[in-house]
Order: structure tokens, then C-alpha cells, then sequence
């Protein structure tokens, strides 16, 4: 499994973006290849190695050769322009997200349909060349999730069409209002509207909890260099192999609580909505609590996708009012399903391999009950029959 994580700790561009992507391992020459399928002239991309506080890194900045005469598009010139060219379907649908993202932001500042959106920040070449740029190289990488941090907004005021403003520009309040950021590092704008719509649209998960093991670490360098916290985009690679048994770790969650005023009753309603939601396992222990009462304490095994909604379903179906949540690692087993044929009718069979030899042989339950009522055996007599055809 592939893991990309952003850590935003300076905030994010789609400069920075490009630098730490190439810096991560994209192919220089593939991305300027792969843009240049855009059939747009008037710009070209500068990669170099710089330096900040420092910490050495990438630097990718996109040159405008004739900046007096740049135009400024729609959304739906954008759009034009994306879905006529020969990149890849992914690229443009991932391209086309972003600026949809930056289009709506602007739209609802200005009280406009976003195709209506006559903007620098959607049509200028930099902004098309770090958008379609990002989708590239995500492309390129070909990872199996994005994880990112809180994302720093930066402080103090930024100039844009709409005059002088406060941190964060009125667009990028838009993108990030329902992501976890932080503010006031330094005193400029850390992120870009650009930087922030490629977060959104491309973003698993924001958490600053990292559980896996890091391969690579990356810098992309920004255009600053004016303060003491360096102008830089981490990001870091991980790839999870599989051990030396075959088989994979994986990163889960624990999520546990301690009960001891509910209904015994509603356990079984709780049980049904969390492993339908995907829960890998549902267990009680029986524990004793202060002033000797009884209690139990219920545990929820999840993966970092289902965190979120396996504690709204606690919270919303039983009377926990708190939750304490940690990391764990598996290691399971290989294993596969298949269905097999025997005198008493057809079985589901769970298979288990270690170290390439199947280790454990088991009958799903609910076949064995129903070929015991249909044919009035015991479990145990048709569990006999059903290992003599395994």
C-alpha cells in the first residue's frame, strides 16, 4: 500500500506542490511532456534545487513568457482546454475537480454562477500549469491514499482582487472551511487558494497521527524566504510490504469506551450498525469500575477510512460520552473464500495459508446450519461429511 502525506506545516502552493512532487521522484521531463498535451503556448516550467533555512529541496516555478499578454479564462474555457486534450481520463478528471473547487469558492464570494467566474486566479497559465501539474504527478506516483496535516494558513494580509485582506484571501477561507487548519505561523500567506484546492480534492484523510513507517521524504521549495520558518512543503512516501510470512501489516484503530448504564439490550442493535458499517471487529469485555460497579468496556476495530463514522454510530447508539482511540498494527494471515460441492449440498469454505502452505480449514457456520435443518443432522455430523470432501 502507498501512502502520500502532506505535512503543511509552512503551508502549501501549487509551486510548492510541483517541487516536492518532482523532489518525491516524478519525472521531470514526463511532467513537462504530459503538459505539454494541453496545446497552450506562453509558458514553460523551471525546475532547480534551492535551499531554505537550510533544508534543501526542489524548486519548480512556472514562467510566463509573455505576461502582458496572458489571457484570463472561464471555468468553462478551462474545461475546454482539459477535456480536448490527450491527457490520461484520471488527469482530467482530477484537473477539472481542482479548478471546479477554485470556481465555486469564487462564485459564492462574488454571488455569481461559477461559469460566470472571470478570474485570474482559474485562468492565468500558472495557475492551469500547478493544477494540471498536480494531477500528473499524483498520477505518476500512483498511490493508494493521500493523507495530509492541519493545514497552516499563515497570518497578517494578502492583496488580491478584492484589496487588501486579511489571511486567509477570501477563496482559500472558502476551500478549507470544512478541513482542519492553523493559523499564524508567519505573517503572509502560507496557503493559495491553488494549494488549498489541490488538498481538498485529493485528500483521504487529514489527521497529524502518523502510524506508518516513512520510506521517502520530500521538499518542495516555495518563492519566500523571509521569515524563520522555512518556506517548504514536506511530504513524506510510504510503502507497506508485505513480512517475512507473506502477508501484510496493517494499520488500523482501536476505538474503546467503558458503559455502565445502558440498557444490555441495545448492545445487540449497536453490534449490527457498526459491523454494517464495516467495523473489522465488535467485542465486550466485562470490567468492574470505581465503587465496585460492573461495567463493560466496548472495543471497535476499524480502519482509518471508518475512524470518524464508527465513533458517530457509539455516540448516537449507546451512552458512552467519551472515546479513547489508538493505533494498532495486524498481521493477518492470507486468506481466501471458495465454495465447494458436497453430498449434503453446496459449502462456503475460509481458507488460511502461512507461509504459502494452508494452515487452517473452516465451514462457514451459516451453511452448516442450514444443511443440518434441511436434512435434520447435527452441526456436528454435517461438519463430519463436509471434511471428508475438503
Amino acid at each position: 500500500m502507498r501512502i502520500l502525506y502532506y505535512d503543511c506545516f509552512a503551508g502549501i502552493s501549487g509551486d510548492m506542490n510541483l517541487g516536492a512532487m518532482i523532489d518525491l521522484g516524478v519525472d521531470p521531463g514526463f511532467l513537462i511532456g504530459e503538459l505539454q498535451k494541453l496545446n497552450i503556448k506562453g509558458f514553460h516550467l523551471e525546475i532547480s534545487k534551492d535551499i531554505r533555512r537550510g533544508i534543501a529541496g526542489t524548486k519548480a516555478t512556472v514562467i510566463i513568457e509573455d505576461p502582458d499578454n496572458e489571457k484570463h479564462r472561464h471555468l468553462r474555457h478551462i474545461e475546454e482546454l482539459i477535456n480536448q486534450s490527450t491527457l490520461s481520463d484520471r488527469v482530467k478528471t482530477m484537473s477539472l475537480k481542482i479548478f471546479d473547487l477554485i470556481a465555486e469558492a469564487e462564485a459564492k464570494v462574488h454571488r455569481i454562477d461559477k461559469q460566470r467566474v472571470h478570474f485570474h486566479e482559474v485562468g492565468a497559465l500558472d495557475s492551469i500549469a500547478d493544477i494540471v501539474g498536480a494531477a500528473i504527478c499524483l498520477d505518476y506516483l500512483n498511490v493508494d491514499k493521500v493523507m495530509a496535516s492541519p493545514v497552516q494558513l499563515g497570518g497578517g494580509t494578502v492583496k488580491c482582487a478584492h484589496g487588501t485582506m486579511p489571511v486567509p484571501a477570501p477563496a482559500t477561507a472558502e476551500i478549507v472551511q470544512h478541513i482542519p487548519v492553523k493559523t499564524g505561523l508567519v505573517q503572509h500567506e502560507a496557503t493559495t487558494p491553488t494549494g488549498a484546492a489541490i488538498l481538498v480534492a485529493v485528500v483521504d484523510e487529514f489527521t497529524e497521527q502518523i502510524n506508518f513507517p516513512i520510506d521517502k521524504i520530500a521538499y518542495g521549495i516555495g518563492q519566500r524566504d523571509i521569515s524563520d520558518v522555512p518556506n517548504v512543503l514536506r511530504v513524506y512516501l510510504s510503502e507497506y510490504v508485505a513480512d517475512q510470512y507473506g502477508n501484510e501489516n496493517e494499520p488500523d484503530w482501536m476505538i474503546e469506551c467503558n458503559i455502565d448504564d445502558m440498557n444490555p439490550e441495545w448492545y445487540d442493535f449497536l453490534f449490527q450498525k457498526l459491523f454494517g458499517a464495516g467495523a473489522s471487529d465488535v467485542f465486550l469485555t466485562p470490567i468492574i469500575m470505581k465503587k465496585s460497579r460492573p461495567a463493560n468496556t466496548l472495543s471497535v476495530l476499524c480502519t482509518n477510512e471508518l475512524l470518524s463514522e464508527m465513533k458517530s454510530i457509539i455516540f448516537l447508539n449507546s451512552t458512552s460520552i467519551g472515546l479513547r482511540d489508538y493505533p494498532v498494527t495486524k498481521t493477518v494471515l492470507d486468506r481466501y473464500d471458495r465454495e465447494i460441492e458436497t453430498e449434503l449440498g453446496k459449502v462456503r469454505v475460509k481458507y488460511s495459508s502461512f507461509q504459502g502452505k494452508v494452515i487452517r480449514v473452516k465451514p462457514e457456520i451459516e451453511d452448516i446450519k442450514l444443511l443440518a435443518l434441511q436434512h435434520k443432522l447435527s452441526l456436528r455430523e454435517v461438519e463430519k461429511i463436509i471434511h471428508k470432501n475438503l
